[in-house]
């Protein structure tokens, strides 16, 4: 699984900068704003150390096509994530409007235009363990995400091509 393991490490002055890891390539990243934790919580802005996997891609269709080997969903105007844990959706995929706390799949700035949806808390989801733990597109000012790992958009495009059965996300503590 090694070969098909991307490794966030922090890496710099901020809690969220990060460098992403895939074989012998290396990325500049970022994480959640409070860096990472072992003990995630809703809303706590940090990344879950641990092993992640890869489950699918969602993609807007009208800016990327993505080539890869994992399941791949096309996103809707109307798609968006649950993130309230009172809610029996929680850290699932959502049609909106949806009356639940939730967020917006698709954005304006490309965040999302490219979003692999990870393993964690989602087999079956815990209520209050953390919600929409992504792979996805960088801010362009490298800022922190809200918990996620994002690297540049064509990075993630070759990461996307080149992995293979087994892939995940490893945020891994320095």
């Amino acid at each position: 699984m090694d070969e098909n393991l991307l490794i966030a490490t922090p890496s710099g002055r901020h809690p969220w900068s990060a460098i992403a890891q895939l074989r012998d390539r290396s990325f500049r990243a970022s994480i959640g704003r409070a860096g990472l934790t072992a003990d995630k919580h809703e809303g706590d802005g940090a990344s879950p150390i641990g092993i992640w996997p890869m489950r699918q891609v969602l993609y807007r269709p009208d800016r990327v096509t993505p080539k890869t080997t994992l399941p791949m969903q096309p996103l809707r105007p109307e798609d968006g994530w649950c993130d309230d844990p009172t809610h029996r959706d929680y850290n699932r995929l959502v049609r909106l409007p949806f009356a639940a706390r939730h967020e917006e799949l698709w954005r304006k700035d490309g965040l999302y235009d490219l979003v692999v949806l990870l393993g964690y808390n989602d087999d079956p989801p815990i209520a209050g363990k953390g919600s929409a733990i992504f792979l996805h597109v960088i801010d362009p000012d490298r800022g922190p995400t809200a918990g996620c790992l994002a690297i540049g958009r064509d990075e993630l495009l070759g990461v996307l091509a080149e992995i293979g059965r087994g892939a995940a996300v490893e945020f891994r503590p320095a």
